[in-house]
């Protein structure tokens, strides 16, 4: 009987086991009956070793992650990476930097110990899951694992080893024998079948979306699951044992994360139009084309899981949900009648219906592709949407039992200009009322449409990020393929054009903040319906409330824009008024930021006090 064990390392999110892993197991079990598969969540057990506050800390900052085990990869390079912590360290809060420095002694110690406790040479073959802030760690391991067991077969894939990256770590890693280049149901189970052949070197050479050493693969050499409804359900059993076992005081209550597409649907489709979705993104490498589950398979997922594991915390780990029939979805998991806190990530069309029904079925926390507030820089982004567009989803999820609200606007993007900046400053204005969203650099990621086309966005000299010097020697880093890209062009010009958007976007968190603490506060910017006059509330930060009345037909435009509309349609539906009056009404409203214009477009920006149930508000 072969035996396989797969593992994943530090940083992903402790609270939840490795949808990944779990997948994995469940498909080979599925197809090999006879195969053993065990799984190793080392970051489940590195998190309960350092403190699951310092744990996540740490995993919610890449380079900081990725120096620490660093340091136990190359221990000569210990002071150039510890000189490196120090700046980095100065993002962590002050009160927890003598915890952090004790850290690095208890990883080394912890990490030790989960490698002694195992006998590696019991097993034909380890897997690695490398994604997102990963890599050093992985690399740690496998090395430490491959000394152990010298003969143990080791194979390495996740979204770090996608395309011209995996072909690098296999050539610079003499440690790793394979790397899968996409998804990996298929071609892990064709490798373990070729393993312990009489023909393994020949067979293993023919295994679809796998890489050998001297060898590579091409793009079209990969292998794909067809249809995800004939997927069987993860396994996740591995991890809740592990919590089992670390004692009451480090016990907490898990979420599950499920998937129930792969790919990007809105990148497929800007693709049929000649576009290659958003410019910055690189989170589909990957995946070849786009798939989804039923509904119906869907459903049975969703409801098997939180019955055998009695959890109802669920991560939706889709790039963006489907758009198909989502309102369909969620008054079906409604029907489950289970209480429910869910997560996903969806787009910023993504209509009020669908945000109501999404939070009746038990949606608390949906993160929008915002990203930005400019629609000329949407443009160049290649977002697919306008400013209003993202107004109006952050209003609509402002308002009582639909998801929070959260998002990043991106900070420094290339080619961006000072009309970019100018737009984003001037809407800013009319998001106060609104969750406020987090600015983050642009990140130069291998594989985005921006990295293809680096020239057309004025970026010349790409190369692995400067910081991975601090991490690894130069005879390793020369020849790799890294996920984070350096790069030349405007870098100082852009962060000082955006710096008042970095200034504005920490005076909205603080308004925000602060004008929710106070008791009874309610929402910002809000109304009470009269039935023939409307009560509009505008909280101000610092300021006496300022209430306006509407009255008649005033109110009827005014509800009538709760969804974006243009000119000519407002003038069509109220003609009584004339073309000059409506349009003198609605700038005064704009002026006094309880509507929002973009071209031939107006939106309200006031939510309802009362939620009636109406998804339509």
């Amino acid at each position: 009987m072969k035996q396989v064990v797969l593992i994943s390392a530090p940083w992903p999110l402790f609270n939840r086991p490795s949808i990944q892993l779990g997948a994995l197991k469940a498909f080979i079990r599925q197809n090999l009956p006879g195969t053993k598969v065990d799984i190793h969540h080392f970051y489940l057990s590195i998190a309960a070793a350092i403190g699951y506050e310092l744990y996540s800390i740490i995993s919610e900052r890449t380079w900081l992650a990725e120096s620490l085990y660093a340091g136990l990869l190359y221990p000569d390079r210990i002071p150039v990476i510890d000189r490196f912590i120090d700046k980095r360290i100065s993002i962590i809060p002050s009160e927890t930097r003598p915890v952090f420095q004790k850290a690095f002694s208890t990883l080394k110690k912890t990490s030790a110990r989960i490698i002694e406790q195992e006998d590696w040479n019991g097993y034909d073959l380890a897997g690695f899951s490398i994604c997102l802030s990963q890599l050093t760690s992985s690399l740690y391991f496998i090395r430490e694992i491959k000394k152990k067991a010298p003969h143990l077969k080791i194979v390495a894939g996740g979204a770090a080893c996608a395309g011209e990256m995996g072909e690098t770590l296999l050539q610079k890693f003499p440690e790793i024998d394979f790397v899968v280049k996409g998804e990996g149901e298929l071609p892990l189970l064709n490798l373990i079948k070729s393993l312990k052949t009489e023909e393994e070197d020949s067979s293993i050479a023919s295994v679809p979306g796998l890489i050998l050493r001297n060898k590579g693969t091409s793009d079209k050499e990969i292998s794909q699951v067809r249809n995800l409804d004939e997927l069987p359900f993860p396994e996740y059993g591995d991890y809740f044992h592990l919590l089992k076992t670390l004692g009451p005081e480090k016990q907490f209550l898990p979420g599950i994360p499920m998937e129930i597409s792969r790919g990007c649907w809105w990148r497929k489709h800007r693709s049929k139009e000649g576009g290659s979705g958003c410019a910055f993104c690189n989170l589909n490498l990957q995946w070849h084309g786009y798939r989804s589950k039923s509904h119906e398979r869907i459903i049975k997922e969703l409801d098997s899981l939180s019955d055998q594991f009695q959890i109802l915390s669920i991560s939706f780990m889709d790039n963006l949900l489907p758009a198909k029939n989502l309102e369909g979805l969620f008054k079906r998991i409604y029907g489950l009648d289970k209480d429910f806190n869910m997560f996903s990530e969806i787009r910023a069309t993504t209509s009020c219906e669908v945000l109501a029904a999404m939070g009746a079925a038990g949606m608390r926390e949906v993160q929008v592709g915002i990203e930005s507030l400019s629609s000329s820089l949407l443009k160049k982004i290649n977002k697919g949407t306008t400013a209003i567009d993202n107004l109006e989803i952050m209003k609509n999820c402002e308002q009582a039992r639909m998801p929070n609200i959260t998002g990043n606007i991106i900070l420094n993007f290339p080619s961006s200009d000072e009309q970019d900046v100018a737009e984003t400053m001037d809407n800013l204005e009319f998001v106060l009322p609104f969750r406020y969203l987090k600015g983050v650099p642009f990140r130069l990621g291998y594989g985005s449409p921006v990295w293809h086309n680096h020239r057309a966005y004025g970026l010349e000299r790409l190369q692995n990020h400067p910081y991975y010097k601090h991490l690894f020697p130069e005879n390793i880093l020369h020849g790799l393929m890294l996920m984070n890209q350096g790069y030349q062009g405007s870098v100082r010009y852009q962060a000082r054009l955006w710096k008042p958007v970095r200034k504005k976007l920490r005076e909205w968190k603080t308004t925000y903040l602060a004008l929710h603490r106070m008791p009874g506060s309610g929402p910002v910017l809000s109304y009470l319906d009269g039935n023939n006059f409307l009560i509009i509330r505008q909280r101000r930060y610092g300021k006496d409330t300022m209430t306006h009345r509407l009255q008649g037909i005033s109110r009827k435009i005014y509800l009538f824009c709760r969804r974006q509309k243009t000119i000519s349609h407002i003038l069509s539906s109220f003609p009584g008024p004339g073309e000059e009056k409506i349009i003198s009404f609605l700038r005064m409203l704009t002026d006094k930021r309880l509507m929002f214009n973009e071209g031939d477009r107006y939106l309200s920006l006031a939510i309802p006090v009362r939620f009636s149930g109406n998804s339509s508000l």
